[in-house]
C-alpha cells in the first residue's frame, strides 16, 4: 500500500489527546504515547504493536477507515507470554516450593485483578483508544479492559524484541507483587472474586457441594464442587472445606477466562469474514 498522502483524521484516543492526526501515522509523539513508554521502561521499535495493543475493538469498529487491528489477538499472545515469564521466575527463584504452591502463587498474579492493579499503577487506561460507547461508560477504569490491554502490551514487547525484553519489563513491574504473593501478605480471594463475577454475568451466586472426603481424621482431604445453574465449573481439594472452595473458585475463574477468549476469537473471525 502507498501512504504517501495520508489523510487527516480526528479521533477520540488517549484521554486528553483528541487531536487531528495523519491517518496511519505511527509516531508515538503524535498520539502522546511517549510518557507511557517511559512508565513501561521500554521504547518500541515497531510503534504499530504498541498502538494496536492499546486499541479496543470498539474503537476499531467505529473507525474502519483506519484499518486498525484491535488488541484481542495480542492479548491472546500476552496471556501465554506473561504466564511463562512468571512461571520461569518462580521455578528458578523458589526451588523449595512444590508444584501446587507455585501454581497457586502464579494464579494470584496472572489474573484479571492482579493485571489491573499493575495497569492502574502505570495509568494504562489513560492511553487506550476507545469507542464512544466505552468512553462514555468509564471504559478507561474497567478492570477487564485495562487488564486485557496490559497483556496485549506485554505481547507487543515480546513480538517487538523477544522474550528477554518482555521478561525485563514484566519483572520490573511484577517483582514486588510476586514477593508479596510468596510471603502471602495479600492472599488472593478467588471465592469472593468469582462470586462477584457470577452475580454480574449470571445474576446468581455459585453453589458449593462437598463431593467426597478421604484420608484419616488427622489428615483429611476435602473435595468441593462448584456449580452455577447446575453446571460444574470447578472442582477443588484442600485440607478443609474453605481451602477446597478456594481451589474450585480458582478453577472456575480460569474456565470463565477461557470461555471469554473463545467468544472474543469467534467474534473476531466473524468480523474478518
Amino acid at each position: 500500500m502507498n501512504w504517501k498522502h495520508p489523510v487527516p483524521h480526528s479521533f477520540s484516543g488517549p484521554r486528553g489527546r483528541g487531536v487531528t492526526v495523519l491517518r496511519h501515522c505511527m509516531n508515538p509523539e503524535v498520539y502522546g504515547l511517549s510518557p507511557l513508554e517511559e512508565k513501561l521502561g521500554y521504547t518500541f521499535q515497531d510503534q504499530t504493536l504498541l498502538i494496536n495493543a492499546l486499541t479496543h475493538k470498539s474503537f476499531a469498529n467505529e473507525n474502519p477507515g483506519l484499518r486498525r487491528e484491535d488488541n484481542e489477538r495480542l492479548e491472546f499472545v500476552g496471556d501465554a507470554v506473561l504466564s511463562l515469564i512468571i512461571s520461569h521466575y518462580l521455578y528458578k527463584k523458589y526451588q523449595e516450593l512444590n508444584e501446587g504452591a507455585l501454581s497457586k502463587i502464579r494464579a494470584n498474579l496472572v489474573n484479571e485483578n492482579g493485571l489491573a492493579s499493575i495497569a492502574a499503577k502505570i495509568g494504562l487506561g489513560t492511553y487506550l483508544f476507545l469507542g464512544k460507547g466505552e468512553e462514555g461508560t468509564g471504559g478507561r477504569e474497567k478492570v477487564s479492559l485495562i487488564s486485557d490491554a496490559l497483556e496485549a502490551v506485554i505481547a507487543g514487547i515480546y513480538l517487538d524484541r523477544g522474550m528477554r525484553s518482555a521478561t525485563q519489563v514484566v519483572l520490573a513491574h511484577f517483582k514486588d507483587m510476586i514477593e508479596e504473593a510468596v510471603e502471602q501478605k495479600h492472599p488472593f480471594d478467588f471465592k469472593t472474586t468469582f462470586q462477584e463475577i457470577c452475580q454480574e454475568r449470571f445474576g446468581r451466586l455459585p453453589e458449593y457441594h462437598l463431593k467426597r472426603t478421604s484420608g484419616p481424621d488427622h489428615n483429611r482431604l476435602f473435595v468441593m464442587e462448584l456449580t452455577v445453574n447446575g453446571e460444574v465449573l470447578g472442582v477443588g481439594n484442600g485440607r478443609n472445606k474453605k481451602e477446597a472452595q478456594q481451589q474450585a473458585a480458582m478453577q472456575a475463574l480460569e474456565k470463565i477466562k477461557k470461555v471469554h477468549r473463545t467468544e472474543a476469537g469467534r467474534a473476531g473471525t466473524k468480523r474478518a469474514t
